[in-house]
């Protein structure tokens, strides 16, 4: 019977075969993360509101439109964490992990929320699994960032995916570019949309990502920042191109790409999925080197991405299937079901995956509980005492010894 109960919209419930397909997707990228020495770290699903003002931006859409924020009992404006990367640097500073040996590498998994319309790939509350770098400005550390995705995503078999590579370069060199882009802006400004034109001095890279028809047919004549890089930021993005070269990762230089959050400075990236359709990304991120010190702490450079799970799910179009039972526990008569529950926990103690009936059924439909729940072997506990082993592939059914099953169905492994 359906409750007149829903969840709220742009969200969902992870019922079983998505949560065990999401489950493939964290203990995936926890694997990855391991192996490349990232700790694992976990920040509140709300903070005070002026760390995203701060740090992703007032500009942003993010800020201006997309916030869950709200004001608790004592009075503090609040958020709902929108994005991962702003609470790991104020977790970085509020820690004291900037006295650590740098860069410290960490690794998140949890979920997000954004205020936005629910489509495919788009939910009010979304998970993501994310890396961050902080505390160096080496091409390596971009190089390595990047490649962690490109690994994850082919790991998990993610098709038609393609890594999409810019630069934003550094504050202080693009701000001679940044003027030149809004005076094109300005002298178009009767084809962009309202929204662009209200923000062209405050955030004009943000018309590169707009959908508006008019702004993209005036950003096609657009001047790009890539192709104004100079000095340092040139060099620091040649060395991420060839460290990528080097390591076989294929890329695509695209000098339109921009990021949502302010923060982003010299390597950005995007890893896109064309079979999605509009919200092709399946995850990105980039360089973040003024962030911390935007936060209060000392300048500290970092780069790091996240991914949606939901998006890499989509892409994937699957869902995982119930694994199978080492064991189904079934008893001839109600007299057995003490023995049973006290033999399934001796197996579940031994590390094998073993059930009982928890439902009354008489033994046909203990065994068909047992086939349809995917169990290998049915250990069948008779009214006299006896114990048989019934093969649910063969169909093979003998006696065995109880005192020895655990040892029979571990194969003598303990």
């Amino acid at each position: 019977m359906a409750s007149k109960h829903q969840a709220p919209r742009g969200t969902f419930d992870v019922l079983p075969e998505r949560a065990r397909a999401r489950a493939r997707v964290e203990d995936a990228a926890a694997a990855i993360f391991a192996r490349a020495g990232y700790e694992p770290i976990a920040t509140p699903a709300f903070e005070d509101t002026e760390l995203f003002e701060r740090g992703v931006g007032r500009s942003t859409d993010i800020v201006r439109k997309e916030m869950f924020t709200f004001e608790d009992k004592g009075g503090r404006s609040i958020t709902l964490r929108p994005e991962g990367t702003a609470p790991i640097c104020r977790a970085y500073l509020e820690h004291g992990m900037h006295k650590l040996a740098q860069p410290v590498k960490l690794s998140y998994a949890g979920p997000f929320f954004r205020h936005e319309r629910p489509q495919a790939g788009r939910y009010r509350q979304f998970h993501q699994v994310g890396a961050e770098c902080i505390g160096t400005d080496s091409p390596l550390a971009d190089a390595e960032a990047i490649m962690l995705l490109a690994d994850l995503l082919a790991e998990l078999g993610v098709p038609g995916v393609e890594l999409r590579l810019g630069s934003l370069g550094s504050p202080d060199s693009r701000r001679a570019y940044l003027e030149e882009l809004k005076a094109h802006l300005h002298a178009h400004e009767g084809e962009l949309s309202e929204d662009v034109r209200e923000r062209i001095d405050a955030n004009p890279l943000r018309a590169f990502d707009s959908d508006d028809e008019g702004t993209r047919g005036a950003m096609a004549s657009a001047p790009t920042i890539v192709d104004a890089l100079e000095g340092e930021d040139a060099e620091h993005f040649a060395e991420v191109r060839a460290l990528l070269d080097s390591a076989g990762v294929a890329y695509e230089i695209d000098p339109t790409l921009v990021r949502g959050l302010d923060y982003y400075t010299r390597t950005i990236f995007s890893f896109v999925c064309e079979g999605l359709g509009a919200q092709s990304e399946v995850g990105g991120g980039g360089r973040y080197d003024g962030l911390i010190e935007q936060l209060g702490g000392p300048a500290t450079p970092a780069v790091g991405w996240a991914a949606g799970i939901e998006r890499i799910l989509l892409a994937l179009d699957e869902e995982a299937e119930a694994p199978g039972r080492d064991a189904f526990v079934a008893v001839a008569d109600d007299g057995q079901r003490t023995r049973a529950m006290a033999l399934v926990g001796e197996l579940r103690h031994a590390g094998l995956s073993a059930e009982v009936d928890l439902g009354g059924r008489g033994m046909k439909g203990q065994l068909k509980h047992a086939d349809r729940i995917g169990a290998r072997q049915v250990v069948i506990l008779e009214a006299d005492g006896t114990t048989r082993l019934r093969d649910m592939e063969s169909g093979e059914q003998r006696e065995v010894d109880t005192a020895k099953l655990t040892d029979e169905l571990t194969g003598g492994k303990k």
